[in-house]
């Protein structure tokens, strides 16, 4: 991260536009807008440093499916601000490629959960500022394959300790069930993660004020993700920023 706390204005692609999904739901959609890179514009003109741009199509079928227009955002606003890339990046080509296309970081997740392993090869490989994990949480379970219904998981703790143990240093943590609702974060999980001291903990879902920014800042938390809060106008990004 580049400083102790840092707010990551999140841009979900889901054939060529920004989208909000409810919990994941991809028949609970909400579209934003069809030209992801004047959002992205935006997020950097009011002082965003990061950007967490989400391939929704990868992260349902396994393959990036949006590398170019992530290429698009990247060469519009990269040199303002750092952009990291999440779903479908599930193999070293695929996080190589996205590094490659100018992302400042990749976000591993359903492959990182089933072979921990990997994320220790990209992490050596590409150092350990370059790849995060994100840990997506149901019923205290940390899950994959985009969410889906039934996928296998494994004890959130478990899946960090595990991960940490192959040189992970940076997670985003999402509460599924909280995930496009706008009803808070899930203070315990985050909680739990931090207290593990394994690594630093980004906080995403349910986040929809500037106190639910201070909550999970005193958590001990090293940022937050924001989402449909910042698009339908409950959190004015730079009082987000500035709190």
């Amino acid at each position: 991260m580049t400083s102790g706390f840092d707010v990551l204005p999140a841009i979900d692609l889901r054939g060529g536009r920004v989208v909000r999904l409810v919990q994941g739901d991809f028949e609970q959609e909400t579209a934003f807008s069809d030209d992801p890179t004047a959002v992205a514009r935006s997020f950097a003109d009011v002082g965003a440093r990061w950007l967490h741009v989400v391939d929704l199509d990868g992260a349902r079928t396994g393959e990036p499916a949006h590398t170019a227009l992530i290429g698009e955002i990247v060469d519009a606003i990269g040199d303002r601000v750092a952009v990291e890339v999440a779903g479908g990046l599930r193999t070293e080509a695929s996080v190589a490629a996205a590094l490659a296309a100018g992302a400042a970081r990749a976000v591993l997740g359903t492959a990182a959960l089933r072979d921990p392993a990997l994320a220790g090869r990209l992490v050596a490989t590409h150092g350990p500022d370059r790849v995060v994990v994100a840990i997506d949480v149901r019923d205290g379970l940390a899950l994959g394959e985009g969410w889906r219904a039934g996928a296998a998981g494994v004890r959130a703790e478990n899946a960090l300790i595990a991960l940490a143990d192959q040189g992970v240093t940076t997670f985003e943590a999402t509460a599924i069930e909280r995930d496009g609702l706008l009803a808070g974060p899930d203070l315990d999980l985050l909680r739990r993660l931090v207290a593990l001291g394994r690594g630093q903990v980004i906080a995403s879902g349910g986040v929809t004020s500037i106190a639910d920014i201070r909550a999970v800042r005193e958590l001990g938390c090293a940022g937050v993700i924001l989402g449909r809060a910042l698009y339908e106008g409950r959190i004015d990004l730079p009082s987000a920023i500035g709190a």
